[in-house]
C-alpha cells in the first residue's frame, strides 16, 4: 500500500529490493518475492505504508459470503488464542459499502473459528496487536492479507516527542529521496520541527532500515516463517549502517519545544546525536551556502493564528534570495496557491498530496 504519488520511487525501491513481476494497482503495487526478499522489504521499504502477503481473493457479493469464507481458513497457522489482532479494511464500488461492517464481519468469523475449536479466542487490540490483517474489497472482489510489516509502516518508531501537525514519515522520505541528496552536500531544514526530514534524511545516508526500531514484524506470524533466515538478512542489513559525518545534516526551529522534539527523536537512531540543531529563527541565520536546503514551513500551523501567509512565504523566498546562494532548496508546499508568494522561479514541481492537502515539492535553485 502506497499513496498515489509515491508510487514510481516506491517501484524503484521494490526492484531494488529484489521484488519481480511488479504491477501498479491503484494504491498499491502487487509483486513477487521469495522469503528473504520479504523480509527486507518489510524491513527497509521507507515509503510504502504498509506491505501485505496474500491470504485469500474472492468474489464477494454479500457480508454472509464474506463471513463463510473468512470462516473456512485455517486461522491457526497466523494465531492462537492467546495472540492479539487487528482488522484494517477498504471497500469501494461494492454491494458491501461501508468498511467497518466488513471489518466486524471478518472479526466475527475469526473469533467464532477459535470459539469452535478451542473454546476461547484471540483478543482484539487496535493500537499494537500482534497481527494486523487488511481487508479490501473493490469492485466486489475481496482480497485477505497479512500485514508483513506489523503495523503501518511510517511509524518508523523515533517519533516520541512531537509538535502540532507533523509531517509523516513515508512523505519526509519522499521529499529526501526526490531532491536526490545523496551526502555530496550538507543538508540544513530551517524549519525542521520535530525532526522528521532531518530522522529521514540520516536514515537514507547512514543506510538504516525503516524498521530498525521496530521490535516485532507481521511476517514472523506466518507459516512459512524461518527464523535463522531472519536473522541472517537482518544481520546483513544492519552491517551496511554508516555513522554520519559531523556537519553532514542541520537544522534549527524557532521553537524551543520543537528543537528540543527533534534532539529527542533524533537520538534515537545510529548517529543521531551527530545532527547538529539549534533554535533559532531562519531570519537569524547568516548564510546556507552550497548545500540542499529540504524543509516544509509550518503554514500557520506552528505560527500565530493572525500571521499573513503570504508575507510569510514571500519572506522566506527573500532568504533564500538574499543568504542561500549555490544552494538548492526543495520546499514542501501543503497549500500550493502559496508557491505564487515566493518570488522565486521554480525550476521543479511535483504533486505530492498530504492527506487532504493538495501539497507540492519544489525545487528553487540559487545562485
Amino acid at each position: 500500500m502506497i499513496a498515489e504519488d509515491l508510487k514510481s520511487i516506491g517501484e524503484e525501491e521494490l526492484r531494488r529490493l529484489g521484488a519481480s513481476e511488479l504491477k501498479p494497482v491503484f494504491r498499491g503495487v502487487f509483486f513477487r518475492c521469495d522469503i528473504e526478499t520479504l523480509y527486507r522489504i518489510s524491513y527497509q521499504a521507507r515509503f510504502f505504508s504498509r506491505i501485505m502477503a496474500p491470504i485469500i481473493t474472492f468474489d464477494c457479493h454479500s457480508d454472509r459470503y464474506l463471513y463463510s469464507t473468512a470462516q473456512s481458513i485455517d486461522w491457526s497457522q497466523f494465531l492462537t488464542p492467546d495472540n492479539t489482532f487487528a482488522i484494517f479494511a477498504s471497500v469501494h464500488d461494492s454491494k458491501i459499502s461501508h468498511s467497518q461492517y466488513a471489518a466486524l464481519k471478518l472479526k466475527d468469523a475469526i473469533a467464532d473459528w477459535f470459539m469452535e475449536r478451542h473454546g476461547r479466542r484471540p483478543n482484539v487490540e487496535t493500537k499494537t496487536p500482534d497481527l494486523w490483517i487488511g481487508l479490501r474489497i473493490f469492485g466486489n472482489r475481496a482480497y485477505i492479507r497479512i500485514d508483513t510489516g506489523g503495523g503501518s509502516m511510517h511509524r518508523r518508531g523515533y517519533r516520541k516527542y512531537s509538535v502540532e501537525a507533523p509531517m509523516q514519515e513515508t512523505l519526509a522520505a519522499a521529499l529526501v529521496e526526490l531532491s536526490g541528496w545523496d551526502g555530496s552536500t550538507p543538508l540544513y531544514d530551517p524549519f525542521c520541527g520535530s525532526g522528521t526530514v532531518l530522522c529521514e534524511a540520516l536514515m537514507k545516508y547512514c543506510r538504516i532500515p525503516s524498521g530498525y526500531l521496530r521490535r516485532r514484524f507481521g511476517f514472523q506470524n506466518l507459516p512459512e516463517f524461518d527464523r535463522n533466515i531472519w536473522k541472517i538478512v537482518k544481520k546483513a542489513i544492519n552491517s551496511q549502517i554508516r555513522e554520519l559525518p559531523e556537519g553532514l545534516i542541520s537544522g534549527s526551529d524557532i521553537s524551543s519545544e520543537a528543537v528540543s522534539a527533534a534532539s529527542g527523536n533524533c537520538s534515537l537512531l545510529p548517529s543521531g546525536n551527530r545532527i547538529n540543531l539549534e533554535t533559532t529563527s531562519y531570519q537569524n541565520i547568516a548564510e546556507l551556502k552550497n548545500m540542499t536546503l529540504i524543509t516544509n514551513p509550518p503554514y500557520g500551523l506552528r505560527l500565530q493564528k493572525n500571521e499573513n501567509m503570504g508575507l510569510f512565504v514571500k519572506e522566506v523566498g527573500d532568504f533564500l534570495k538574499q543568504r542561500c546562494s549555490g544552494t538548492k532548496a526543495w520546499v514542501y508546499f501543503g497549500k500550493r496557491k502559496l508557491i505564487k508568494n515566493v518570488g522565486l522561479k521554480t525550476s521543479i514541481k511535483i504533486p505530492l498530496p498530504n492527506g487532504k492537502l493538495d501539497g507540492r515539492l519544489v525545487l528553487y535553485e540559487m545562485y
